[in-house]
Parts: C-alpha cells; sequence; structure tokens
C-alpha cells in the first residue's frame, strides 16, 4: 500500500521531470528521511543515474557528481594539493627572503591550496541545503577504492593528514549506481538501502515520454514504447534504455511521422541502438514485423 508520503513524493518528482514507480518512490524516501545511501542497480539506460539529478532539482540542492571508473583514486575522488600554486607561492616569497620563504613554507598545505573533488565537497558543504551525492557506476571502479568509500561512507568523514578530520554535519543524500558489470562487496551493500531498476512498463514508459517529448503525440509515443519493448525482446548486445526511447520518441516527432513506418524504423535505429552488430540483427529479423508490432494499439 502506497503512504502518503510515497505518492506526494512521486508528485514531487513528476514535477521536476522524473517518473518513480512505487518501489522505487518508497526506496528514495527511505534513503532520505533516514539519511542512508542509496544502490541503484539495472540495466543501462534505465534512469539510475537521473534519479539524482531529479533529486537535486526537487531540495534546490549541489548535485554532486563522482564518474568512477577503473583506477580511481583519492586525489581524484576526494583531495588534492594544488602543487602549481604552491610552487608559485614560494617562488613569490623567494624575493622577499629566508624569513618569507619559511612562513611560506609553513602556509603550503593549508586550506588555500587544497583542492576539494567531490566526496570531500560532500561533506565539507556549509551553504544551502545537504547536496546530493551521485556515486556513478561504482562497478567500474576496483576493490580498494570501494573499501575507501565504504569508509566514507559509514562515518560521513575523511581525515586530510595535514589538516585534520572533515566531518559531514548533516550526511549528504548519497546515490550510487551500478550497471552490475561486476559484483559489488556485500560490505557496501550492507550499508546502503538497495533497489533494482528495471525497465519501465509500457504505459509508465509512454507517460515519461510524454512528459519528456511533449511535441510527440499519444499515438507516437504508444507505437515508440511499443516497438522498443519488442526491441528488448531480442537477444541484444545493448538493449534500448529509456533514454534511447525518448530520443527515437523525438526524432519520430522531429520528422512528423504519428506512425512508426518501415523506412522511417529504416532510417533512424540509431537513435535507438547503438552497435552495428545489434542493428543487423534487427534488420535480419525483419523491420516489418517491427511495424507491424508498433502499429498494433497497446
Amino acid at each position: 500500500m502506497t503512504t502518503d508520503a510515497v505518492r506526494q513524493l512521486q508528485a514531487d518528482l513528476a514535477g521536476v521531470s522524473y517518473l518513480a514507480d512505487e518501489g522505487l518512490a518508497t526506496a528514495i524516501h527511505l534513503a532520505v528521511r533516514l539519511r542512508r545511501p542509496l544502490l541503484l542497480e539495472g540495466e543501462a539506460g534505465t534512469g539510475k543515474t537521473e534519479v539524482a539529478r531529479a533529486l537535486a532539482r526537487m531540495f534546490g540542492a549541489k548535485l554532486l557528481r563522482l564518474q568512477c571508473y577503473e583506477g580511481i583514486d583519492v586525489s581524484q575522488a576526494v583531495y588534492e594539493w594544488d602543487y602549481a600554486r604552491q610552487l608559485l607561492h614560494l617562488k613569490a616569497a623567494e624575493t622577499a627572503g629566508a624569513q618569507a620563504v619559511a612562513a611560506a613554507e609553513d602556509e603550503l598545505f593549508s586550506e588555500r591550496f587544497l583542492v576539494r573533488r567531490p566526496l570531500l565537497q560532500a561533506l565539507d558543504n556549509h551553504d544551502g541545503p545537504p547536496p546530493v551525492l551521485l556515486i556513478d557506476e561504482i562497478d567500474r571502479a576496483d576493490d580498494e577504492f570501494e573499501a575507501f568509500l565504504l569508509e566514507i561512507l559509514s562515518d560521513f568523514a575523511v581525515t586530510v593528514p595535514e589538516l585534520g578530520t572533515f566531518a559531514a554535519e548533516v550526511p549528504p543524500l548519497v546515490i550510487l549506481t551500478s550497471n552490475r558489470t561486476r559484483d559489488l562487496h556485500d560490505a557496501l551493500k550492507r550499508r546502503c538501502l538497495y533497489h533494482w531498476v528495471d525497465h519501465p512498463g509500457i504505459d509508465r514508459e509512454v507517460a515519461i515520454v510524454r512528459l519528456r517529448v511533449p511535441e510527440a503525440s499519444e499515438r507516437l509515443a504508444r507505437r515508440v514504447a511499443a516497438a522498443v519493448e519488442a526491441l528488448r525482446g531480442l537477444d541484444l548486445y545493448k538493449p534500448p534504455g529509456v533514454a534511447e526511447t525518448i530520443d527515437w520518441a523525438r526524432a519520430l516527432a522531429e520528422l512528423g511521422e504519428p506512425e512508426l513506418p518501415h523506412i522511417d524504423i529504416e532510417h533512424t535505429l540509431g537513435w535507438v541502438l547503438k552497435y552495428r552488430e545489434d542493428i543487423e540483427k534487427v534488420r535480419a529479423a525483419g523491420l516489418d514485423s517491427l511495424a507491424r508490432v508498433s502499429g498494433n494499439d497497446v
């Protein structure tokens, strides 16, 4: 049973152009109220990253995004020192004598030379509402970084040896996303609330298209959603996500077509499929059959 608070959250998210189903809205509601990190897993293109953007818009908060990749370390994620400015600072002091150089050396590892990366920015926030921290594609980072991240999410604090510990007065709202290219450690999952984000049902996908592509008619939106659902039923290397559905609907609306005839499918497949092998597989399966599926009232 959907609570009033979850319904209100769904309405608030819809107000910033994000349509969340009941399960996702409940997970977001609990993450916000309990200030627990929310781990969203699912296929690429199901709207996981957009959750953080929508929450930032909804709360009027700063969005801090950490894009993960293999080899990411503390200097990219937390902080580093601005060595170029430190060197210039020392060179400027040299013109004033030894005493000035000594004083300049004492200042080298002060906050004025500290470069804050997203994790430190999220913890050391004193202006406005707590930020939304998006840790995107955590599955692309290595095990060592995942273990380091677990420590930060446990205490919402990080230590800079030269300056001391930075701790969040109010924890940021943390959204982690994973496309499940590898399994995350159980310790990180235990620290987070968890929700699997699946492709939307056809009715909700139609509603998403109508919201994001207002120039597309109800008829076109429904035909595009039906065609995409059929594509997802094929054994594709990269099944189309919601973003591709939106792009395809926008392209077809620009062409002024209320239907999906064979010729438009042929010429616009690159808007919904991003690999040559997938396009060839769909062509081999027959574009006429796809046009017939999308022409049915669903």
